[in-house]
């Protein structure tokens, strides 16, 4: 018996036969997905049971400002938007386990490498990746916000938008997303491919400056397409949100209110933009509904992110976080077993004319 002695040498196959890489990050992948989706659901179910059981009864502390009704109801809203929650955190899942290991994404990608070309057309094939990519998710999204916007908002009295209105704010959303997104795309898969390997530090402050420029333009070019900014006339309210501002030590170039009627009952203040280009925005229904003391109050909340340094805070945050994030893909875009763990066959094209075959693909799987 001559394969005897071999076999014994080897009574643990497993430690004979090291998990591959591509292995590994498949099944740590999968491990971290279906981990992430099930304590999601177990909050939810908590958050459900919570709310269900005390629907019956208003809490002490608003028992004399906020009837039984109104307490039931906003429990129902409540339920009724965890449950349409569970049902796309578990599509979400899906999804992404559909690009990913089922081959979406792969399959996406040689049907473009088939139809535009290899390295000789990196970048545009690249956009062309992202493009497709956005689309496709937004499509598998779209059953949930429309259920979400014409089936629970309306069902509770809050959805004022109809139909028409939603899909004008649908088309003007992907005209910016063209207009705006892809430069800025194709701008990051050049630098991917163009720099070296230091490119991902340009990349970030690509990515630096332009989220300082869309807090520059939003406020006065962006969010007029989609809604109406009127200045504030009640005087009396006006002294009142000065005096606040004073307080807090906040500068705003004007305060304006928002058509929000047009498409919810839900009212909200916020403030935007930096610089000069900084706002206070009231939506109309919250100046509807609420008396001015109750109207700082809510505008209080949004200044004190701002007092306690949150915001700054967070863009730091975010700022570390993308570079970081950065530095991490450049080196990850490199390794096989990225693309390989997650579904996804490389494209092993030499480069040309400085574009990168695996940009597209590394991004898209990164984010």
């Amino acid at each position: 018996m001559p394969f005897l002695p071999a076999a014994r040498s080897c009574r643990k196959p497993y430690t004979c036969l090291p998990m591959s890489p591509s292995l590994l990050f498949t099944t740590l992948f999968t491990a971290a997905l279906v981990l992430g989706l099930i304590l999601k659901l177990w909050l939810t179910s908590r958050q459900v049971r919570y709310v269900a059981q005390h629907r019956a009864a208003v809490p002490a502390a608003f028992a004399q400002t906020i009837t039984l009704a109104a307490h039931q109801r906003a429990a129902d809203y409540t339920l009724a938007k965890s449950r349409v929650g569970v049902l796309e955190t578990a599509w979400s899942a899906v999804v992404l386990l559909g690009w990913t290991l089922l081959g979406g994404l792969d399959a996406l990608n040689q049907a473009l490498l088939h139809w535009i070309g290899g390295a000789a057309h990196g970048l545009w094939q690249g956009l062309a990746l992202i493009a497709c990519f956005a689309a496709i998710g937004a499509l598998l999204d779209l059953p949930f916000t429309l259920w979400q916007t014409f089936r629970v908002e309306q069902r509770f009295g809050f959805n004022r938008m109809t139909l028409r209105l939603w899909l004008a704010d649908t088309l003007k959303g992907m005209a910016l997303a063209v207009v705006i997104g892809l430069p800025l795309a194709a701008l990051i898969l050049w630098l991917m491919g163009a720099i070296g390997p230091w490119w991902w530090l340009w990349a970030w402050a690509v990515w630096a400056a332009f989220n300082l420029l869309l807090m520059l333009i939003y406020p006065t070019f962006i969010a007029p397409l989609f809604n109406k900014f009127t200045p504030l006339e009640d005087q009396a309210l006006k002294q009142r949100v000065s005096a606040l501002m004073a307080r807090c030590g906040f500068a705003a170039k004007g305060l304006f209110v928002m058509d929000g009627s047009r498409r919810s009952a839900h009212g909200n203040a916020y403030f935007t933009g930096f610089g000069a280009a900084r706002r206070v925005v009231f939506f109309d229904t919250l100046l509807k509904q609420l008396d001015p003391p109750e109207v700082e109050a809510v505008l209080a909340h949004e200044l004190g992110h701002f007092k306690l340094r949150h915001i700054a805070r967070r863009l730091a945050l975010m700022a570390g976080l993308s570079l970081a994030g950065l530095a991490l893909l450049a080196w990850l875009m490199r390794q096989a077993w990225f693309y390989t763990g997650l579904g996804v066959t490389p494209n092993l094209l030499p480069a040309l004319g400085g574009d990168v075959p695996n940009s597209a693909l590394a991004l898209i799987l990164f984010m």
